[in-house]
């Protein structure tokens, strides 16, 4: 840090992400942290007190100051020394009131610009949101920063949100101050007071048993972690000056896990790791938005009596049925942004510090296993940990027929195909000139819809496979810079095992594989626990001897 002290500003610092941000800035001794809010006085939490930021308050490294962003005076003595601010004050996304959030978001950042210009402040990061180019109507798949902003947005939360990140691109260069805006998209963690508090209580109520839509909408949810890394990755990009600088400044960069979800799985994970069931029901949008439209202008016309904000408004199920996955190449490539936690790690590390809120009629747990999330959390998951037994036992059977008929008669791959094709093909045309009963049972008929591929999946597929292209491009990136050896050794390791596969017959992998696939994964899920302390214990060992013979290498290297 140097001799003088620097200093850094983080409004809104209580709020859900921002606490994560500060918490980061002090573990890494960057600045000292100036924490800027609505309350008139700091109060911390237990595990605030004996943490990290209770000993910085104590020590001095950071400092409370109360202030209301729309007076301009306020902000000034809030922000009056520091070098840098983060700009992550909002008011609730769920309240859907224009004055409010445009007094907040456009307003007062404006203030904050025009603060950090008045006191020669070096950097402003704003904190935006993915929402800025959602129109509420149009799915977005993979979207970059050239998606311009749509002549209308979801909601006043949005389009004030868009509103703001333009003043704050547009003052970059001002005065020598550098400014950038992070879109961070859908984000979850411990510390979350509304998404996963809103899933309990709508389970709770009964109101989880149904999913809006078909079910198969995309999303790149972000763990809070995440989103405070890619703030400092956004400082450090603007604080490198030179040609770094120059590509980071006055830009907009998304930030995801990069890891897409469909929306609705992410939901019953959670759910399910809190004791509750999944929505199995599936109600069309259509049938939704009429009854969402009632209950909006129903707040309008009783808000001023005391109603409560609605959670189900026509803007919340758009929301839960439109697909919006980003792509942060971008932020990867200007800011050197990467995601630190992993969505499932970030799911277990969200659904443990929400054990308050787990089913009482349910025994505690620690969410969903790691064999269930491992396999995806869908329908494989179900099948191959005999989560329902009519589905196991029919996928065995034909998968057993399929061992009988194509790969015990040592066909070759082709052969294989071929005859599976003309067996399928057999059965489609026999099936489709039976008549419509017989005996007076109804035949139903296979549409042609069914075989169709629409667009929306075509995009999803094709998201799919840039997902896992972009993620063998960055570990290849990181495998070629020579310095992680764990990654080395894993994608070894990996290469191995392929290898060794690759050596086995089709028929011995049906014979090994098979049983293999349908019993380890029950056992696993069954003996968690003791098989992740033997592994636990195995990979100790490990350690230690790589420990021991890196030890040994560097002293026979002194000697010489």
């Amino acid at each position: 840090m140097g001799e003088e002290e620097l200093w850094c500003v983080v409004t809104g610092g209580r709020g859900f992400s921002a606490r994560h941000l500060v918490e980061m800035l002090i573990r890494y001794d960057m600045y000292s942290v100036r924490i800027v809010d609505l309350g008139p006085s700091i109060k911390l939490d237990p595990a605030e007190e004996k943490g990290i930021l209770g000993e910085a308050l104590r020590s001095g490294r950071a400092q409370y100051v109360s202030a209301d962003l729309r007076d301009k005076s306020q902000v000034l003595k809030a922000c009056d020394g520091a070098d840098v601010v983060f700009h992550m004050a909002a008011p609730d996304s769920s309240i859907n009131n224009h004055e409010l959030h445009h007094s907040v978001n456009v307003k007062g950042t404006r203030n904050i610009i025009d603060a950090c210009i008045e006191l020669k402040i070096k950097r402003l990061i704003y904190t935006s949101s993915a929402s800025v180019v959602f129109d509420g109507v149009h799915g977005i798949f993979n979207g970059d920063e050239s998606l311009a902003y749509p002549a209308k947005h979801n909601d006043s939360y949005s389009a004030t949100k868009a509103e703001g990140e333009a003043l704050v691109i547009k003052s970059n260069g001002r005065n020598g101050l550098l400014t950038c805006c992070i879109r961070p998209s859908s984000i979850f963690g411990p510390g979350d007071k509304l998404l996963v508090p809103s899933l309990v209580s709508a389970a709770r109520a009964g109101k989880l048993k149904f999913l809006i839509g078909d079910g198969n909408n995309m999303y790149d949810f972000t763990y809070v972690e995440n989103v405070a890394h890619a703030h400092i990755c956004a400082e450090r990009a603007l604080a490198s000056g030179g040609t770094v600088a120059e590509r980071a400044a006055g830009e907009a960069f998304f930030i995801t896990n990069r890891e897409p979800i469909k929306f609705w799985e992410f939901v019953s994970l959670v759910l399910e790791g809190l004791g509750y069931d999944r929505p199995r029901i599936k109600v069309p949008v259509f049938l939704i938005m009429p009854i969402a439209r009632l209950v909006e202008w129903t707040y309008r016309l009783l808000a001023p009596y005391g109603m409560k904000v609605p959670q189900f408004t026509p803007s919340r199920v758009r929301l839960l049925s439109c697909s919006r996955t980003f792509n942060c190449s971008k932020a990867n490539d200007r800011l050197g942004y990467t995601p630190l936690v992993p969505l499932q790690e970030g799911l277990k590390r969200t659904i443990d510090s929400n054990s308050h809120l787990r089913a009482v009629s349910q025994p505690k747990k620690d969410g969903p296993s790691k064999a269930f999330l491992r396999l995806g959390g869908g329908m494989v998951a179900d099948i191959l940990l005999w989560k329902d037994k009519k589905q196991t036992l029919a996928t065995i059977i034909i998968l057993i027929s399929i061992y009988f008929n194509f790969v015990a008669s040592g066909c070759t791959i082709i052969t294989a195909v071929s005859k599976l094709l003309l067996v399928a093909c057999v059965f489609l045309f026999i099936h489709g000139i039976l008549p419509k009963k017989i005996f007076g049972y109804t035949i139903e008929k296979i549409p042609g819809s069914y075989f169709h591929l629409t667009e929306e999946m075509s995009h999803q597929v094709a998201l799919s496979v840039a997902s896992s292209w972009n993620s063998s491009v960055h570990c290849l990136k990181s495998l070629c810079k020579g310095n992680d050896w764990l990654l080395f050794m894993k994608v070894g390791f990996s290469l191995l095992i392929i290898s060794f596969l690759g050596a086995i017959s089709l028929q011995n992998l049906f014979i090994i594989g098979l049983p293999i696939a349908f019993v380890a994964f029950l056992v696993y899920e069954k003996k968690e626990e003791e098989i992740d302390n033997l592994a636990s214990k195995l990979s100790s060992f490990g350690c230690n001897l790589k420990s021991d013979a890196a030890r040994k290498l560097l002293n026979s290297k002194k000697i010489q």
